[in-house]
């Protein structure tokens, strides 16, 4: 299956993250940080493919040396929370070749990254894996956040817009004793907007590739949500659990998923049979335009008859049916129109309708309670994190790191720790975590938890009888058609007649 991951960061000296580190772990190289004073030698690790710079045309070719831009990177920043570094990662398709994949993800940089004046460093990785193991070749790529000027030089990141009132007057600030002004950035590299149309085009690249190929797989880099797509979402496993799960070992991610993807199965088809019913309705009611439209009580009666009779009858694979399973069907379906008080095709049509309303609402209510369970399972997976590297935070906090130089080495020296807790901590905080860490939020996130698969599967338990219902009205659409097709002869010979007279 496709698969789609393109995911962008930020690269902060606030956050614990230095740029040369990330740029040697990146590569497999052995850099020299000026800022640090330190050596970040990364030459032992496996899996890097390629690592290559490639500069925008007003960059100085010096840079073409990792180590060189890098530093200049550092340089050219003095705050000590400044942002540094763009940071992308998208996962490569699997049903191309790695060939194929670096040359798409060249014309992507080309066309977005290098066109728009950015200079990237990029690194194309393919880790190894267990035999069987699903492959996962990636590309990372870091560029300056601060762009290049014609001349060579460091440009800004924002311009100063002056705030002005309604007359056109510039707005002095009592507070600061200076005048008021609104910071705008100088590129578009950060906006929404931007990133938005990145996704979409690394997703037409591999769409059209696909296309080329004859492959009946698409990516799309939005939500369900945003595709209209009456999905329930799954969580994400990651590499642990896919490789737990390829080995045979069930997981609660991996039991969740498959739940969800049979719920997901089971809603689509409920959607399709009902919206082909409602179209099918359409149609043979003008095949049944009499004077007086007969019953559908009367219709299987009709079809009765015509099974009595002799009249073959095929199941859908084409091997004959024995006359009483079929009879049998016909008894079901006429006790269940009865007992719907459903006569004709127009009140089968509102049952429909009525059906179709209570998927809809069923799974309005499933994908509301789906996308809980997500939110409560990833931040339940990151408490353990949280508690393992929130002594590495605290220890920021130590006089000894006071500071600037000595809390820039720690956090250079604690770099992965520290990504860890900030992304645990965020995760938690979207959960509603309050800002200190609270055992009991954990333990009522695990009971709302329980109760939510609970709801959940009670949910689900409902829509079997719905499938139910909508095969019976299949076998009436069945039945109905049967009717239809065997009359067509005799009002074909009545017409053939009244033309001869």
């Amino acid at each position: 299956m496709a698969l789609y991951h393109f995911h962008v960061t930020q690269i902060r000296r606030s956050e614990g993250s230095s740029v040369i580190a990330s740029a040697a772990y990146r590569a497999g190289e052995r850099l020299h940080s000026d800022r640090y004073d330190e050596f970040n030698d990364y030459t032992k690790k496996r899996g890097v493919i390629l690592s290559e710079i490639l500069l925008s045309p007003q960059a100085p070719r010096e840079y073409v040396d990792r180590e060189t831009l890098w530093n200049a990177v550092e340089k050219a920043e003095k705050r000590p929370d400044a942002q540094l570094a763009y940071s992308f990662d998208f996962a490569f398709q699997n049903e191309f070749t790695l060939e194929e994949n670096i040359a798409l993800a060249k014309q992507f940089m080309k066309e977005n990254f290098l066109s728009r004046g950015m200079t990237l460093d990029y690194s194309i990785h393919e880790p190894d894996r267990e035999p069987g193991g699903i492959p996962n070749p990636h590309i990372h790529i870091l560029a300056p956040i601060r762009p290049i000027n014609a001349d060579g030089t460091w440009g800004n990141k924002q311009k100063q817009i002056p705030v002005l009132d309604e007359n056109g007057d510039r707005v002095w600030d009592e507070k600061y004793k200076r005048w008021k002004f609104t910071a705008v950035p100088t590129t578009d590299w950060g906006s929404p907007e931007t990133l938005e149309e990145w996704r979409k085009n690394w997703c037409d690249l591999c769409n059209a590739k696909f296309e080329e190929k004859g492959l009946d797989v698409r990516i799309d880099w939005r939500s369900y949500e945003r595709q209209g797509v009456e999905l329930l979402a799954q969580v994400h496993e990651g590499p642990a659990v896919r490789a737990m799960e390829k080995r045979g070992i069930q997981t609660e991610k991996g039991d969740y998923n498959r739940w969800v993807k049979t719920t997901n199965g089971l809603l689509k088809s409920l959607r399709e049979k009902i919206a082909g019913l409602l179209s099918w309705i359409k149609t043979a009611e003008e095949e049944l335009n009499k004077p007086e439209q007969p019953s559908l009580i009367q219709i299987l009666m009709d079809y009765m008859e015509m099974q009595n009779a002799g009249a073959e009858n095929f199941s859908r694979y084409g091997r004959r049916k024995a006359n009483v399973v079929t009879l049998q069907d016909v008894a079901d379906t006429e006790a269940y129109l009865t007992e719907n008080n459903i006569s004709t095709l127009e009140q089968l049509e509102e049952r429909l309708n009525s059906l179709r309303d209570e998927v809809d609402g069923r799974n309005a209510t499933m994908k509301e309670k789906s996308a809980r369970i997500k939110v409560l399972k990833e931040a339940l997976g990151q408490v353990s994190v949280y508690k393992e590297n929130l002594p590495v935070f605290r220890e920021m906090g130590n006089k000894k790191y006071r500071f600037k130089k000595a809390k820039d080495k720690y956090t250079a020296e604690h770099e992965s720790e520290l990504k860890l807790f900030y992304r645990a901590r965020r995760i938690l905080k979207e959960a509603g975590m309050p800002p200190e860490f609270s055992q009991d939020t954990v333990d009522a996130w695990e009971k709302e938890l329980a109760l939510l698969k609970s709801e959940y599967e009670a949910e689900y338990a409902k829509l079997k009888p719905l499938r139910a219902e909508q095969q019976k009205m299949s076998h009436i659409q069945y039945c109905v058609n049967r009717v239809i097709k065997s009359e067509q002869p005799q009002q074909e010979q009545q017409k053939a007649k009244a033309a001869e007279r």
